[in-house]
C-alpha cells in the first residue's frame, strides 16, 4: 500500500472528481484516472496547449484543502516555450507538464474540455410589447452664430425638444467629449440615443436606426445572454458560459466560505464573473456580427449572491442569518461602472432582488411567467443548485429559496456530469428484464437501435446529466429495483445481474462500456441518497409555500430554468419533486429568468412593474422555519411518506409498496450475496 504521506488530494472543478495520487504525477495522468474531461491532441508534449487547467487558491472549506500555486511544481521550460510561441494567460498552466506536489484544486475551464457544456439556455418564443427605454431620435441641429452665442448642447436639446417634443434631458460629460466632432462630421445632422426619455447616452453623426441591447441572466453554474434589435425585439444570437466562479464552489455557500476564509475572495469573484461576461458578449456579438459597442442598453438577473458580486458588493452577510441584502431595489448604472465593455455609455438596469436568498432571477421568472396575474393557484419552480420557488395568485404571491444542491444537474452523482455531448438525458427500463436501455446527448437513437453503437463513436458514452438521473432513478423505483424510502432492493439481484451488491449496499448497473475507455455507469445507494436529499429540499419549500398559503393542491405548475426545461415532468413527480398536479397543467416555463430579463430590457414599464410587484410578495425564510425539517423528513420518501398522487395514478402505475419487516437484502437473495464487504 502506498505511503499516504508521499500522495496529494487533488480535486478537479466543475466536475468535482477527486483522488489521491503520488505527489510528482502530471496533473493531465490524474485527470485521466479519474476520468477528467481534459482535451490533448499532442500526447502531452506541451505542443497543443489545449489541456490547460488553473490551479485554485486559497481555502476550500467544502473540500478540505488548502489550495496553493506551490501545491504545483514550478513553471517548466516547456511552459515558457509554449507562452512565448503561441501566449497564455498568467494563471494558466499545461496539465501535461504541471505536476502534482500537494493537496489541489484545479479548475478546468470550458476550452479545455473535450465535450463542451450544452448550456441550455436560449431564448423563448414570447409576445413582449415593445417600449425599449433606449430610443433613437435623429435631428437637424441650428448651426452656431455669432450673434446668438449658445453652445451646441444647448441647440441640441432645442431640436429634441422642437422636432421630438423631449424636454429636460440631461447628458454626461462623457457624451459631451464627443458633441461637436459629431455635430461637424455630419453637417449638423445627428442622431441621439435617449435613456428613458431623460437622459442622452450616445451621438451619432448622421442617420442611425439600429440600437442594439443584451438580457443576461448571471446563474450560479452558467451565465445565458441574449442580444436583441431593440426596434423590433427580434433575438438576433443567444449563447451561454459556465460562471468561472465554479472554481471557486459548485454551490452558492461554498462560494460565501470562500469569502469568508479567503481575503479578498470577493474582488476574486467579481473579477471573474465580469470577466465570463465580457467573454460572452465578444462571443455572441461576434455571431451577430455586431461590435460590443453597439449594445446600448443591457439587463441583469441573478441570484442573491449573484447580485451582490456583480456589483462588487461581499456577499458575506448573506452567508448567515437575517440574511440581509445591501440593497433589494432595481438599480440603473453606466456599464463601464460594472466592468463591462458595451457602448462607453450604454445603461445597466439590474432587477430587484426579493430577499436574502431569492434573488433578481425570481424577479424576473415572476415578469415572466405572471401568477400575480391568474386567477389560478400558480406553482412556479426554477430548479438550479438553489431553488428558487414562487406560489399564489393575483390576490397573494409567496416566495422562497430551498437548497437543493448541484445534485440534479450530475454533482455528487458518482457517474454524473453536467449536460454535454456524451451524457446519458434519457432512460427507460424494463420491469421484468431490468435491462435498460438510453439515449445521449449528441445521438438521436436509443441504445438498443442498431445505428447506436456507429452515432456514438465519435463522442462515446461519458456519463449521466440531470435530466438523465431524474429518469434512471424513477424507472428503477417503477421496476421496483428502488424502494419508497430510497433503498436499493436487493431481491432483484436474482431478477438480474444489473443489480449487484457493493460494499454493503446495491447499486443497478445502467452501462457496461465496449471501449475500456469509457467509464462504467453505475447508479449506487449514494447517488440515490443525493437525489433524496435534493428532491426532499426541493418539496418541502414548495410545501411550506402552500401551508402558508393554506392549499392543499396546485392548479398550474411552471418549471423554469435550464434543467425544468429538459426533465420529463412525469418522472420529476414520480419521484415526488412536484406536487401531484393534472400533468396536462404541468409545464416549461424555459430560462424565465432570462425571459424576464428579456422583457425588461424591451418595455420599459416592466421594470417599474416589477418594482412594485416585489413588494408585495411575502418572503418565507426557510432556513429558520421549524416546519421545514419535518417537511424535509416526510418528503424523503419516494414519491412521499404521506401524500397521496390521485392524479399521477391516473397516468402510472406506481409501485404497490413491499411488505413490512422485509428486508431488502433478504427474500429471494442468495445468502451469498449478504455476506460482508471485506
Amino acid at each position: 500500500m502506498s505511503d499516504k504521506s508521499s500522495q496529494a488530494l487533488v480535486v478537479f472543478t466543475p466536475s468535482g472528481k477527486r483522488g489521491r495520487f503520488p505527489v510528482g504525477t502530471p496533473l493531465l495522468k490524474c485527470a485521466r484516472n479519474l476520468g477528467v474531461d481534459i482535451d490533448t491532441v499532442c500526447g502531452g508534449r506541451g505542443l497543443c496547449g489545449r489541456c490547460q487547467v488553473t490551479v485554485g487558491e486559497g481555502e476550500f472549506a467544502k473540500h478540505g484543502i488548502v489550495s496553493r500555486k506551490e501545491n504545483v511544481s514550478e513553471w517548466s521550460s516547456v511552459e515558457a516555450r509554449y507562452q512565448a510561441k503561441k501566449g497564455m494567460k498568467p494563471e494558466r498552466r499545461l496539465s501535461c507538464q504541471a505536476m502534482l506536489q500537494g493537496d489541489t484544486v484545479i479548475d478546468v475551464p470550458a476550452e479545455s474540455q473535450v465535450h463542451k457544456q450544452v448550456v441550455r439556455k436560449r431564448a423563448e418564443v414570447r409576445n413582449i410589447e415593445l417600449d425599449p427605454a433606449i430610443r433613437l431620435h435623429y435631428v437637424e441641429v441650428e448651426q452656431p452664430d455669432m450673434h446668438n452665442p449658445t453652445g451646441d448642447l444647448e441647440r441640441l436639446l432645442k431640436a429634441l425638444e422642437t422636432q421630438w417634443g423631449l424636454t429636460d434631458l440631461t447628458a454626461e460629460l462623457r457624451v459631451l467629449q464627443g458633441l461637436q466632432q459629431a455635430l461637424r462630421a455630419s453637417d449638423w445632422k445627428v442622431t441621439v440615443a435617449v435613456h428613458r426619455g431623460q437622459v442622452l447616452t450616445t451621438i451619432w453623426p448622421g442617420f442611425r436606426d439600429k440600437a442594439y441591447g443584451l438580457a443576461v441572466d448571471v446563474g450560479s453554474t452558467t451565465i445565458a445572454a441574449h442580444l436583441c434589435d431593440l426596434a423590433t425585439g427580434e433575438v438576433l444570437a443567444s449563447n451561454g458560459i459556465m460562471n468561472p466562479q465554479i472554481r471557486f464552489g459548485e454551490d452558492l455557500m461554498s462560494r460565501v466560505s470562500y469569502i469568508m476564509m479567503n481575503p479578498g475572495g470577493d474582488n476574486e469573484m467579481t473579477e471573474a464573473v465580469r470577466d465570463g461576461i465580457n467573454r460572452l458578449v465578444q462571443e455572441i456579438c461576434g455571431e451577430a456580427g455586431l461590435m460590443p459597442q453597439d449594445i446600448l442598453n443591457a439587463t441583469f438577473v441573478g441570484n442573491p449572491i449573484m447580485h451582490h458580486l456583480l456589483l462588487g458588493i461581499d456577499p458575506t452577510e448573506l452567508g448567515g442569518a437575517p440574511f440581509a441584502l445591501t440593497f433589494n431595489s432595481g438599480i440603473t448604472l453606466w456599464a463601464e461602472q460594472l466592468g463591462i465593455d458595451l457602448a462607453p455609455d450604454a445603461r445597466v438596469y439590474v432587477l430587484p432582488c426579493i430577499a436574502g436568498h431569492v434573488g433578481a432571477d425570481t424577479a424576473g421568472v415572476i415578469l415572466s411567467e405572471q401568477p400575480h396575474l391568474r386567477d389560478e393557484t400558480t406553482l412556479v419552480v426554477d430548479v438550479g443548485t438553489n431553488a428558487e420557488i414562487v406560489l399564489g395568485n393575483r390576490h397573494r404571491l409567496l416566495a422562497c429559496s430551498s437548497p437543493t444542491g448541484p445534485a440534479f444537474e450530475g454533482a455528487q452523482i458518482s457517474g454524473g456530469q453536467r449536460a454535454a455531448p456524451g451524457a446519458i438525458e434519457r432512460v427507460r427500463i424494463d420491469p421484468e428484464t431490468l435491462e435498460p436501455r438510453f439515449k445521449v446527448i449528441g445521438c438521436e437513437s436509443w441504445s438498443d437501435e442498431t445505428s447506436f453503437t456507429e452515432e456514438v463513436r465519435r463522442i462515446g458514452v461519458t456519463g449521466i446529466c440531470g435530466s438523465g438521473i431524474i429518469e434512471v432513478l424513477a424507472e428503477m423505483f417503477l421496476a421496483g429495483i428502488i424502494l419508497p424510502d430510497g433503498t436499493v432492493n436487493g431481491r432483484k439481484a436474482a431478477q438480474s445481474t444489473r443489480v449487484f451488491m457493493e460494499g454493503r449496499t446495491f447499486s443497478y448497473l445502467l452501462h457496461e462500456p465496449v471501449n475500456p475507455e469509457e467509464p462504467r455507469i453505475v447508479i449506487t445507494q449514494n447517488d440515490i441518497r443525493a437525489i433524496q436529499l435534493a428532491k426532499a429540499a426541493l418539496f418541502a419549500g414548495i410545501r411550506l409555500l402552500m401551508e402558508r398559503l393554506g392549499v392543499d393542491h396546485v392548479d398550474r405548475i411552471q418549471l423554469a430554468g435550464a434543467f425544468g426545461s429538459h426533465i420529463d415532468v412525469k418522472y420529476a413527480m414520480i419521484l415526488g419533486m412536484l406536487p401531484d398536479c393534472d400533468l396536462d397543467k404541468v409545464s416549461s416555463a424555459g430560462n424565465a429568468a432570462g425571459t424576464g430579463a428579456r422583457i425588461a430590457l424591451l418595455n420599459q414599464k416592466t421594470r417599474d412593474e416589477i418594482e412594485r410587484v416585489v413588494r408585495r410578495v411575502e418572503k418565507v425564510e426557510t432556513a429558520v422555519e421549524p416546519a421545514f425539517q419535518k417537511h424535509f423528513v416526510e418528503a424523503m420518501a419516494i414519491p412521499h411518506k404521506n401524500l397521496l398522487y390521485p392524479s399521477l395514478s391516473q397516468v402510472v402505475s406506481l409501485p404497490v409498496p413491499e411488505p413490512e419487516g422485509l428486508s431488502p437484502l433478504e427474500g429471494d437473495q442468495p445468502r451469498r450475496r449478504r455476506r460482508r464487504a471485506s
